[in-house]
């Protein structure tokens, strides 16, 4: 570990360069984690943005944790009959749209201890966006896998298009400048994503596309500061959000995860296999909104012998639907913020007026009136954003990732090592890993999907009769890891970012450490 005052680890350099100015400034961790999550959703469009939601988790220097949702909701005249009728949600388009949370998100987290206002960092992002930024590698994969459905969109061609009927390649200039004006708004004032011209022009668009959303619609969305749920295991206090988000999936696995862990033998192996499996399925059938009615919480803490077999959302794949951002100050903060458009460029609409690309989030709705995830009149969709924060008496973790509903098998693979004080953050993330999904990994049927380095929970998925598809390289689908770790009190801090993604850790020494 390094002796710092503050670390970040984000998926793109862009990120880090926005949070070491904010740093520059005097910011701590959750100026860091806020300026680097805004420059996100100018680099990053295929992934996050304004135009998408936000969970995340902060952690306070007297030790407590708060959680933020800013999870947009179905407008207040879907109509629910027509999508019942239809028998399943659509993947994109303008009826997946609910409200972005996202820059309410930011507003709530900045809340819990920014040192700076949220407006340096819009306007750090603003400038981004109006004087460009190259096409990454994994904007380039993504512009590509979603060709023929950004070339549908007039707003998408506005912006990523060449010119010459194709779409931008890597290594391009990608300028946003409806979009940096749309940032320079909200930095003079972060609620105008929600009232007057803003909101005004994003359902406008939608409306012009048969969506019900309205204007206020938008102005009906707040953040939400919730509890947390916590559990205590293996000698540690997890923190997760509660429902619409998943987090209640990974606290359910958490004694399988933890066993296999400390004994990684074959039998240990086949008991968190199955506990993995038992656990997807009872989040499929359990996880909603608790705005629809109570949610059984209990059965996804417990998941084990249910065999939950429900309605399930209609999903796509989870390749590129969030980035996470952490961060930690040697004052004891810890934040990890996860933001999404849920798919790549989500709905697959950006709306010309405002530059903002729109997430698709409504597409994990059921159509089933009897599912807790329903659709319906201000409800929000179940969601797959897990931020999570663990401590231990030596150690405080940070962690969040990439990776749709399989979040919770990759984090389960890479919290409890990031326990071990001896271990280095980045040959953790590193490793391989294995992720269990269906159609949101491009699976007809519940798959255990290998890295290379996985072969034992390969073996073991084989042994339960659970089909298995081995990969000869590491995938974006297990995941894009970020991590900080924290020993409070003592100013050491170290970071690491996922080598699946396009990022780095950036971690900052006092002069006189440095010197």
């Amino acid at each position: 570990m390094t002796h710092a005052r503050l670390a970040v680890a984000a998926p793109h350099p862009a990120a880090l360069e926005s949070a070491a100015a904010a740093i520059a400034a005097g910011g701590g961790a959750v100026d860091a984690a806020l300026a680097a999550a805004t420059a996100l959703a100018v680099v990053y469009p295929h992934q996050c943005g304004v135009g998408g939601d936000l969970v995340a988790l902060v952690r306070r220097p007297d030790g407590s944790v708060t959680s933020v949702l800013s999870i947009g909701a179905a407008p207040a005249a879907v109509d629910v009959a027509a999508f019942t009728a239809e028998g399943l949600m659509p993947r994109q388009g303008p009826h997946t749209v609910t409200v972005p949370g996202a820059v309410a998100g930011w507003a709530a987290v900045a809340e819990l201890g920014a040192a700076l206002p949220l407006a340096d960092s819009l306007r750090r992002a603003a400038e981004l966006a109006r004087s460009g930024s190259p096409v990454s590698a994994g904007l380039a994969r993504a512009l590509a896998g979603r060709r023929e459905i950004l070339l549908e969109d007039a707003g998408m061609i506005g912006v990523f298009g060449d010119g010459d009927g194709g779409l931008l390649a890597e290594g391009d200039l990608l300028v946003q400048p409806a979009l940096a004006t749309t940032l320079d708004a909200l930095a003079v004032d972060p609620g105008a994503f929600y009232h007057g011209p803003i909101a005004e022009s994003i359902a406008g668009r939608l409306a012009e596309l048969g969506s019900a959303m309205t204007a206020a619609d938008f102005a009906a969305h707040r953040a939400e500061r919730p509890e947390p749920l916590m559990a205590d295991a293996g000698g540690a206090r997890w923190w997760v959000a509660p429902p619409p988000s998943q987090g209640a999936v990974l606290l359910g696995i958490l004694p399988d995860v933890l066993a296999q862990a400390a004994s990684p033998g074959e039998r240990d192996m086949l008991e968190l296999i199955v506990a993995a499996r038992e656990a997807a399925l009872t989040r499929q059938s359990r996880l909603g909104d608790p705005r629809g009615g109570p949610i059984d919480v209990a059965a996804l803490l417990d998941p084990r012998g249910r065999d939950d077999d429900g309605e399930l959302p209609k999903a796509g794949r989870a390749l590129g639907d969030t980035v996470a951002v952490v961060a930690a100050d040697a004052d004891g903060t810890v934040v990890t913020v996860i933001q999404s458009v849920y798919q790549w460029f989500g709905s697959g609409l950006l709306d010309p007026g405002t530059g903002v690309v729109l997430h698709n989030r409504g597409a994990a709705f059921s159509v089933d009136p009897r599912h807790p995830g329903r659709i319906g009149p201000g409800l929000r969709p179940p969601h797959t954003l897990l931020p999570v924060i663990v401590e231990t008496d030596d150690l405080v973790v940070g962690v969040g990732c990439q990776g749709g509903s399989a979040q919770p098998w990759i984090l389960a693979q890479v919290a409890p090592p990031l326990l071990d004080p001896s271990a280095v953050p980045a040959e953790v993330l590193g490793r391989g890993r294995w992720v269990i999904g269906a159609k949101d990994l491009g699976h007809p049927v519940l798959t255990l999907v290998a890295e290379p380095g996985a072969e034992s929970a390969a073996a073991a998925a084989e042994t339960l009769g659970l089909p298995v598809a081995r990969a000869d390289h590491l995938l974006d689908e297990a995941g894009h890891v970020q991590a900080v770790r924290l020993r409070p009190g003592s100013g050491v801090i170290d970071a690491a970012s996922d080598p699946r993604a396009d990022g780095a850790a950036l971690i900052v020494v006092t002069p006189e450490e440095a010197a």
